[in-house]
């Protein structure tokens, strides 16, 4: 058997595990595995990032697109603390990847040596941390023990991060160990009684909804869950930033169970007697700060089904708890029978006529100021954009005008198609559409707002040394909108902090290489699209929207002035 650098076997076992890119920072703590990238350039590709906040987005969004571990690079101390923000989003997303972090050598450890950090006190694991797990490799011989088992890691149970950490001497020893075969992922099914009693409690109920959401989709699950929700005459609903687990274009689809949420939804939720959550943990942000649905015991009869048993009945307690991966959950449910006739067709007709009220722009009841129609523009995207493009957003306001407005096909037309973080990472939209550029090669388009754009722009420049194509819609108000709102609501007409002096979006964007045009007026965006799509590279159209156009419900000068009523309860 022929020895090897353990750091070209650390690569050859990422390629075992059918891992085709890589992100990172480069660092000299492993040039080993650099040097192993070179010799197998042919299989598996390393993406040289800008920044490893950017890395660890590309990666995380490579590990939502897959269902299989994205993968990150990065040096020792400022490298893994610059992409402990993507290890978060992961954690909270539930989404499987895998950080590598170079480290000091073993000789040095435990001295507070040059960029040192105690990883596994950092990272977790914990209920709140931002790793399933944190290992060290000591032993070099062990290096395929310890990626499989990262693997499995990520992907089993409610999927995550794995942070390993790689002493740099330890990857320039010499072995002669050979990767282990693929990792798939365990599937856990629903247990039968708990399925009999599952049917029992839809026969006793009025007005049923399903929250679909969290990791571990697959077409394939979501193909099923749509035979289920048919079988049966269920209204769907997607948990937050989990918009494309259930086809939007379904007669079924009731809307997003998340921040912004339609008020007749928020109503229907709080009507039924029975809440069927397949997926999704229940966080903060998809129950209405534990309020829309409450805790720890919630007023509806609820159904919780998750892929971690340790999930279930950490923040709710459930009637029903099924301990299943999506996969398993999702066909075990599809052969249910259902009765001949059910009682709640008009329940299920009614939220999907609420679902279409919400996305009529006549229904907003509220007009914005100036010269852009947001809810224009994104029915223009929704006319233009091919059924499989990818949208991708960070976090602020701007996104709201997608998640209102856009209906996306979902999972089960064969891809996934919304890149978004449940855990609020700004700088996230770009380049996380930029990774997925560079993996499927599918039409990228990305919204971003001017503070957030600014967090990660730089990695523009990753896509045109990589070949990769994304459109980026840049929404400019000159400030960070959310809080700025939030600043209405609660100190109303105090601004602080929340102003930007921008600088030339347009002429930073060409810099990198990408085409740039700015709009001023709604007519000018239909032609900057076509532009845009038709371009063989990437391209940048910068909105200039007033500041008072701050969520799509309302305008600052609405929220101060409530603010400021007397007597006014909380907007």
């Amino acid at each position: 058997m022929t020895s090897q650098l353990a750091g070209h076997l650390l690569v050859q076992c990422l390629i075992a595990q059918g891992v085709t890119h890589a992100f990172g920072v480069p660092g000299e703590s492993y040039l080993a595995v650099l040097d192993g990238f070179h010799a197998h350039a042919d299989r598996i590709r390393f993406v040289t990032n800008r920044q490893e906040g950017g890395a660890a987005f590309m990666a995380e969004a490579q590990g939502k697109l897959t269902g299989r571990p994205g993968v990150c690079f990065v040096t020792r101390g400022p490298g893994a603390t610059n992409a402990s923000i993507g290890l978060h989003t992961a954690f909270q997303d539930s989404t499987p990847m895998v950080l590598f972090v170079g480290d000091v050598a073993s000789d040095a450890r435990d001295r507070e040596a040059f960029q040192e950090v105690d990883y596994a006190a950092f990272f977790g694991p914990s209920t709140r941390g931002m790793a399933k797990r944190v290992e060290r490799i000591d032993d070099a011989r062990r290096i395929p023990e310890y990626v499989a088992r990262a693997f499995a890691t990520a992907m089993n149970g409610r999927p995550g991060p794995v942070v390993l950490v790689l002493p740099e001497d330890m990857l320039t020893q010499s072995v002669d160990a050979q990767p282990l075969p693929r990792v798939e992922p365990v599937q856990a099914w629903s247990d039968p009684g708990a399925l009999r009693e599952l049917r029992e409690l839809l026969l006793a109920s009025e007005r049923p909804l399903v929250i679909a959401g969290g990791g571990g989709w697959t077409p394939q699950s979501a193909a099923a869950l749509q035979r289920f929700a048919e079988n049966w005459q269920l209204p769907v609903t997607n948990a937050f930033r989990f918009q494309d687990t259930f086809d939007n274009h379904h007669a079924q689809y009731a809307g997003d169970v998340g921040l912004g949420i339609n008020p007749a939804l928020a109503a229907r939720v709080r009507q039924s007697d029975l809440l069927i959550a397949i997926g999704p943990r229940l966080g903060e942000s998809t129950t209405g700060g534990y309020t829309l649905i409450e805790a720890p015991l919630p007023r509806q009869k609820l159904v919780h089904i998750h892929a971690s048993a340790e999930e279930l009945g950490r923040v709710y307690q459930p009637t029903l708890a099924i301990n299943a991966t999506m996969n398993a959950a999702a066909r075990s449910l599809e052969v249910l029978t259902a009765p001949p006739t059910l009682p709640w067709t008009d329940w299920t007709q009614g939220c999907h006529a609420d679902y279409l009220a919400n996305i009529d722009p006549a229904n907003g009841g509220i007009e914005l100021p100036g010269t852009v129609d947001m809810p224009a523009i994104v029915h223009t995207l929704q006319q233009h954009l091919p059924a499989d493009a990818v949208l991708s957003n960070g976090a602020g306001n701007f996104a709201s005008w997608l998640h209102r407005f856009f209906r996306y096909h979902g999972l089960v037309k064969g891809h996934k198609t919304q890149l978004a973080p449940t855990n609020g990472a700004m700088g996230y939209g770009v380049p996380a559409g930029i990774g997925a550029a560079i993996l499927t090669g599918r039409t990228v388009f990305t919204i971003a707002g001017d503070g957030d754009f600014l967090m990660n722009g730089q990695e523009l420049a990753t896509a045109m040394q990589h070949g990769a194509r994304s459109i980026v819609l840049l929404l400019n108000n000159a400030s960070f909108g959310t809080i700025r709102m939030h600043q209405e609501r609660e100190y109303p007409a105090n601004v602080s902090g929340s102003v930007l002096a921008n600088p030339d979006f347009c002429a930073l964007a060409r810099a990198y290489g990408y085409a740039a045009e700015r709009i001023t007026r709604t007519a000018e965006f239909e032609p900057a699209l076509q532009r845009a799509l038709a371009a063989p590279g990437g391209s940048l159209i910068e909105v200039m929207l007033d500041v008072d156009v701050i969520t799509t419900r309302g305008t600052l000068a609405a929220i101060r002035a409530h603010a400021q009523a007397p007597g006014a309860a909380p907007a």
